[in-house]
């Protein structure tokens, strides 16, 4: 319910009672309540941290040298077909999404990772804990850590120290910096380009085409 600026004045008008004594301590009592609910929530932090430590990993993966090699073997060629599961390359799904996530589209990029992580990605598995842990998903971004440490067979599940290591990494490269650039202006137009053929549409479900890949080819030599 809107309201309006009346309703505001006339609660905030005193009513005429006699002199009253202003209370000290209860005006500071409610002065500490209305900071703290001021206060960034434990939850609030955690959840920038992750979307800040997605960040870092989006731009670790994208700068990869062979990340436009993976890319290009899912993208749209009339000489290979449907995109189908024996046919999915893994790091291209995984390369694509974070793409997606890191030029403003993170519907696109949650079903990307989505793809990736359920061919055996562990790292799209974090990025996927990460993602949701960012929008305040909780039960969900716990759901894929399960699946990071616990429940994939492609390979060995990494330790706790691993995954602790990783966080600290992303810790300092946003305190510190890194080489691992954002995508460019060109990039960006790409995507949007490819968003455009699904109008109306909140994710990209086309595949990258080889006009994407030669602008991120670009892209990843010119570090």
């Amino acid at each position: 319910m809107t309201t309006t600026l009346d309703t505001l004045l006339a609660e905030a008008r005193v009513p005429v009672t006699g002199p009253r004594r202003f209370d000290v301590a209860a005006g500071l009592r409610r002065l500490a309540a209305d900071a703290s609910r001021r206060t960034p929530t434990l939850e609030i932090a955690r959840a920038a941290q992750a979307g800040q430590r997605l960040g870092v990993v989006c731009r670790w993966v994208l700068n990869e040298p062979a990340a436009a090699d993976h890319v290009a073997k899912i993208a749209e060629d009339p000489d290979r077909g449907p995109l189908t599961e024996d046919r999915m390359d893994v790091d291209g799904a995984l390369v694509f999404a974070c793409l997606l996530h890191l030029t403003g589209h993170p519907e696109s990029a949650q079903f990307w990772w989505q793809l990736a992580a359920g061919a055996g990605s562990r790292a799209a598995a974090y990025c996927l804990h990460l993602h949701h842990l960012a929008v305040g998903e909780s039960k969900r971004s716990w759901h894929w850590f399960h699946q990071l440490t616990h429940s994939m067979t492609d390979s060995a599940p990494p330790d706790a120290a691993f995954i602790e290591g990783l966080e600290l990494f992303a810790r300092y490269v946003r305190t510190n910096g890194s080489r691992a650039l954002p995508p460019t202006g060109g990039l960006e137009n790409e995507v949007d380009r490819l968003a455009a053929r699904t109008p109306g549409s909140s994710v990209i479900v086309a595949r990258p085409d080889r006009q994407l890949v030669a602008r991120l080819q670009e892209f990843t030599a010119g570090r």
